[in-house]
């Protein structure tokens, strides 16, 4: 990934739109996960004995086989990275749906893998509607269903997942609080306010979505907010 930064990153820009230096710094990101999973993994893995009064009682992590990830389109490296760096490392295989909006990103990534020597079927892309999904995670061979989205789609893949006893893992949308409490000191508010809401050209789940103002910092800090917005100039996104 750090070899090939520069092209992987335009692809970020071209299908995602974000901006080319974020790209940049989102597949080193991307890389550092990998690199801590492997440097980490043996670690992670060792069996932890527990304490117990009678007998003795060990957790032992151990790979379920092939997993089913479908995969969000705003981190379209970071997202996948994620998912893979511990998947493999643990022993699992993963066929992964990618965001539909963001297949260039998707055969990248997968090349990455069969690029570096891995053996083919190790990490699958697959291009996948909805309804190829759901027969996917009802299929006998896949053992757990990975999901970062939507509240809808992850309601979705949970109910398939449950319905076919597979174990399942949500990360979904959520409606995070930016808060502004009357003693706040209105620059920092106003800067990180912005690019709160801005970040990853406002396509991220974490963003700031609900501004809970103190009646005492509303205006001063909606005024200046709005500023700031308006300041903000629309562009090409390749352009540093």
């Amino acid at each position: 990934m750090r070899e090939n930064r520069e092209e992987l990153a335009k692809l970020v820009t071209l299908e995602m739109g974000k901006l080319i230096g974020e790209s940049q710094g989102k597949v080193e990101l991307s890389a550092d996960i990998l690199d801590y999973n492997a440097e980490n993994a043996e670690k992670f893995l060792e069996p932890e004995k527990l304490k117990t009064k009678m007998g003795d009682a060990v957790v032992v992590s151990e790979p379920l086989g092939v997993l089913f990830c479908v995969e969000p389109w705003n981190f379209p490296y970071y997202q996948l990275a994620r998912v893979a760096g511990p998947g493999l490392m643990v022993g699992n295989t993963l066929i992964v749906k990618h965001a539909p909006n963001v297949p260039q990103c998707a055969l990248a990534f997968e090349k990455l893998f069969l690029d570096a020597g891995a053996p083919i079927g190790a990490y699958t892309n697959v291009f996948l509607s909805n309804e190829q999904s759901a027969r996917a995670i009802a299929d006998p061979r896949i053992k757990g269903v990975a999901l970062t989205g939507s509240e809808r789609a992850g309601a979705a893949v949970a109910a398939e997942a449950g319905q076919a006893l597979k174990k399942s893992t949500m990360e979904l949308g959520g409606s995070d609080a930016f808060i502004v409490l009357d003693d706040a000191d209105m620059d920092t508010a106003v800067k990180w306010g912005v690019w709160g809401r801005m970040n990853n050209t406002g396509q991220c789940c974490v963003a700031a979505k609900r501004f809970i103002l103190h009646e005492k910092s509303a205006d001063p800090f909606f005024d200046r907010f709005k500023k700031e917005l308006q300041n903000l100039v629309p562009g090409d996104p390749t352009d540093r």
